[in-house]
C-alpha cells in the first residue's frame, strides 16, 4: 500500500491512497489506533484528511503515525464492535423495474440482493448526511442516468456504479432510484447530526410501503 503525504495548513495532513480498497483499510487501521489531539478523519474516494490539535501533536509526530501504521486492503475493522444501522425500505422506487433489467436479474433478486448485503459507510460528501456506501457482497454495477433529475425526494434509496446511498434531503441527482425510507439521515441537532458515518455498517431492510 502506498501512502502520499501532504500538508493542508498548520492542522491537517491529506493522505493520497491509490484506491479506495487502500482508503478503507487505512482509515479501519488508523481508527483502530488512536491518537490524542488526532480530532478527526474524514476519508474520500482516494483520500484520508487527518486533521489534528497542533497544541496537542505535532503535524510531524502525526505524520509519523500514518507512515508507520500497518493496514492491509480489503480489510473491515471499523465499526465492527457496534451493530448495524438497520434502514427502513419500501422497494417501490421510480427505476427499480429498469434497474432489475439493466442488470439482468428479476426484481425481486435485486431487492433480495439488496436487503441480504451488508454495506459500510465508505465516505461522506454531496450532501450533508449523504453516505457512500459499499459491500463486498455485493455484485453489480449499476449505470448512472442518462440525464439528472432536477429533484431527488429526501429517503430515497438509490445505486449508483458500485456504491449505494440514501438521500438525506431533496437534491438533484442522477442515481437510480431503487426505494425509500422514512428514517432521517440528517438532523443538524443531533450528535452525530448525520446517521451514516465512515466506518457505520449498514443493513436495509424491506418494509411496505404505507
Amino acid at each position: 500500500m502506498s501512502r502520499r503525504l501532504l500538508p493542508s495548513g498548520d492542522s491537517a495532513l491529506l493522505v493520497e491512497c491509490d484506491s479506495l480498497e487502500e482508503v478503507l483499510a487505512l482509515h479501519d487501521a488508523l481508527s483502530a489506533d488512536p491518537r490524542p489531539g488526532v480530532v478527526e478523519l474524514v476519508p474520500a474516494a482516494r483520500t484520508i484528511l487527518v486533521a489534528i490539535d497542533p497544541s496537542r501533536i505535532a503535524l510531524e509526530s502525526a505524520a509519523t503515525w500514518v507512515r508507520r501504521i500497518p493496514a492491509e486492503a480489503g480489510s473491515r475493522t471499523a465499526g465492527a464492535a457496534a451493530e448495524p444501522v438497520t434502514i427502513p425500505v419500501a422497494y417501490d422506487g421510480d427505476d427499480l423495474t429498469a434497474t432489475a433489467a439493466l442488470l439482468a436479474v428479476s426484481t425481486e433478486a435485486l431487492v433480495a440482493r439488496h436487503v441480504s448485503a451488508e454495506w459500510r459507510v465508505a465516505f461522506v460528501g454531496f450532501a450533508p448526511g449523504f453516505g457512500y456506501l459499499v459491500s463486498d457482497e455485493w455484485p453489480f454495477e449499476v449505470p448512472r442516468l442518462g440525464a439528472p433529475r432536477t429533484r431527488v425526494p429526501p429517503g430515497a434509496v438509490a445505486l449508483a456504479g458500485a456504491f449505494g446511498g440514501v438521500y438525506p434531503r431533496q437534491s438533484p441527482g442522477g442515481w437510480r432510484l431503487i426505494g425509500r425510507t422514512s428514517a432521517e439521515l440528517w438532523n443538524p441537532e443531533a450528535d452525530p447530526p448525520a446517521l451514516l458515518v465512515p466506518g457505520r455498517r449498514v443493513r436495509f431492510e424491506a418494509v411496505d410501503g404505507g
